[in-house]
């Protein structure tokens, strides 16, 4: 669905909370002919208004594009020979499975929550936590036109036309989400459909976002106070502020900027990445950006602690893919990725000890200070996005290390659901690290102890009465947050690890993970996400009543792509941002 230590304990416990509640609630296509210099107000209505308002801060110089020639990559893909016949009428079974279950999500939108920003997939009702900009229709446009449903295409075209963006009940509005859901989503359904009037929404997304920008060092408010900004308030950066929320707009700016030939938006994110870039190094954990950061300051070395999970995840993984976007122009990308895989897979990655000793890794956190660095054995639903993470950018620059370390994380997220009753992983969990990537052997003493150290209650009662009552599976020390809100990353990165290998095994993975989900969640109208999937397999979870936009936007979009044929949505033709929005690459 995405954080420098600053100077105030008052600002490190704000961000203490906002973590809490996080886990509670985480080409070359020419431009079209109408959309040109000389006929920018092709664009009309909302980019107008926000083109009127008064630009306090304006960028002394805007950096041109580049125009170089793009780079000749490896193939992403593997070579897929033909299809036996029977293989291919159970993976078109698979698929057709996975398009009934978006057919019901959708129709009981279209029913109960039109132009709303979610369904309430339980009671019917309606929610707006996105500014009531209609994020589940934005959101699902290019699903629906990847499944073929132009019908439900053109009209959900036709009501995300009349989105009125200079409107919103929100006080502010979350310029992370709002860019990777709604801008994202409009430049990927214009990239595969062509129909201008997407082009004119994410036009109209891109100047809106643009005054975010609109601080003394031009660098952006990522909690924005929109209301202020309309009435010609002057905005400061803040000095505080999620490492993804500000490195993770690189990809929809930069597209936009392409297809529309106006390089105001490429150069607003261009600058954030250059600081970034020139202070990776002098972290306390070079390669790799603390979790808090700060933009008033433009300070992104401060801090000690590290991850590649949530509120950091997004800024890590447009690095590779904004080398795939732009055919290599900018070779500063690579250097950040590399930089960066490097010391991930040295000190975030760790083996855990689990009663098989499978061969698996999990993602954690790291703390470094004082030049010692110490890993939290913590794992992240929304970590497993780093298995497809490596796997591009192993594939790009020919890092075999990043696939090997890929195809683990794949296998240690697939474990991980099958050791959970309902078979689908909780939010969060602690692990045992093995002391050596190469394994270790199963210790239920050792188990045991981190399960204690672990429990808040541990004088209250015996170990075994942990173990029982907060539900462990063998290897797992906690489980702090047991839901499961339809989280699209485990599957992101089986289906790009069989993109990129051909190996059959993840097919089969991928459908009984769809299964699981399916069964766990499903609702007489759509599917919602649950409480507790640590529940007894012969209790149905209780539902939360929540449906977010991306369970069209991206968990069964991979699920349907994986099923499609290899070259529906080639990874050698489109590069995915974060919400699973697939935009065309440069390609020579």
């Amino acid at each position: 669905m995405p954080v420098v230590r600053r100077r105030s304990i008052a600002w490190i416990a704000l961000i203490a909370t906002l973590t809490l509640f996080y886990f509670w609630n985480a080409s070359t296509r020419s431009p079209p002919p109408s959309y040109t210099d000389a006929n920018s107000r092709a664009a009309q209505g909302g980019a107008d208004f926000w083109k009127l308002i008064p630009v306090h801060y304006p960028p002394q110089s805007i950096r041109p594009l580049p125009t170089k020639a793009p780079v000749k990559y490896p193939n992403v893909q593997t070579s897929f020979g033909k299809e036996p016949a029977e293989a291919r009428a159970i993976r078109e079974h698979r698929q057709r499975a996975v398009k009934l279950v978006f057919t019901k999500c959708w129709t009981s939108y279209r029913e109960y929550a039109w132009k709303s920003d979610e369904l309430a997939p339980v009671s019917g009702g309606k929610k707006n936590p996105f500014g009531g900009w209609a994020a589940t229709l934005v959101d699902a446009l290019d699903t629906l036109w990847i499944m073929d449903m132009k019908p439900e295409f053109d009209e959900a075209v036709q009501a995300a036309a009349t989105i009125d963006f200079s409107k919103t009940d929100l006080d502010q509005v979350n310029v992370f989400e709002t860019n990777i859901r709604y801008l994202g989503g409009f430049i990927s359904a214009f990239d595969l459909s062509g129909d201008e009037r997407l082009l004119h929404k994410a036009v109209e997304v891109g100047e809106m976002l643009y005054k975010a920008f609109d601080t003394p060092n031009r660098m952006p408010i990522t909690r924005w106070a929109i209301h202020a900004a309309v009435s010609g308030k002057r905005q400061t950066a803040p000095p505080s502020l999620l490492i993804a929320e500000i490195g993770s707009l690189t990809m929809e700016f930069t597209r936009l900027s392409i297809i529309t030939e106006d390089a105001k938006w490429f150069d607003a994110v261009q600058r954030i990445m250059d600081a970034m870039a020139d202070q990776q190094d002098s972290t306390a954990l070079p390669g790799l950006w603390p979790l808090v950061v700060s933009a008033k300051d433009q300070i992104f070395n401060i801090g000690n602690m590290f991850t590649l999970g949530a509120m950091a995840d997004s800024a890590y993984e447009y690095l590779p893919k904004m080398s795939a976007l732009m055919g290599g122009q900018l070779p500063i990308y690579q250097k950040m990725y590399e930089k960066a895989a490097t010391a991930a897979i040295k000190h975030a990655l760790y083996r855990p000890m689990t009663p098989q000793n499978e061969d698996i890794l999990v993602s954690g956190a790291v703390k470094s200070e004082n030049g010692e660095v110490t890993l939290d054995a913590q794992g992240q639903h929304l970590v497993c996005f780093l298995g497809g993470l490596l796997t591009v950018g192993g594939r790009l620059f020919n890092r075999a290390q990043d696939i090997s370390a890929a195809t683990k994380l794949v296998d240690g997220c697939i474990w991980t659901y099958k050791a959970l009753p309902h078979g689908i992983m909780p939010e969060t969990f602690h692990m045992v690290p093995c002391h050596s990537l190469d394994g270790c052997e199963w210790d239920e003493k050792a188990w045991k102890k981190e399960v204690l150290r672990l429990a808040k209650d541990k004088q209250a009662t015996s170990v075994d009465d942990i173990i029982k009552r907060d539900r462990l599976p063998p290897g797992f020390a906690s489980i702090p947050d047991r839901r499961y809100i339809l989280r699209p990353e485990a599957i992101e990165s089986v289906f790009i690890l069989y993109r990129a290998t051909g190996r059959a095994d993840l097919l089969d993975s991928a459908w009984t993970m769809f299964e699981s989900i399916n069964r766990t969640t499903s609702t007489k109208l759509a599917n919602s996400a649950v409480w507790d999937v640590t529940a007894p397999q012969d209790q149905q979870p209780e539902r939360a009543n929540s449906m977010e936009s991306f369970w069209l936007g991206e968990t069964l979009k991979y699920f349907y792509l994986i099923f499609s044929e290899t070259d529906v949505i080639s990874l050698d033709e489109y590069v995915f941002n974060t919400e699973a929005h697939p935009f065309k690459r440069l390609v020579p």
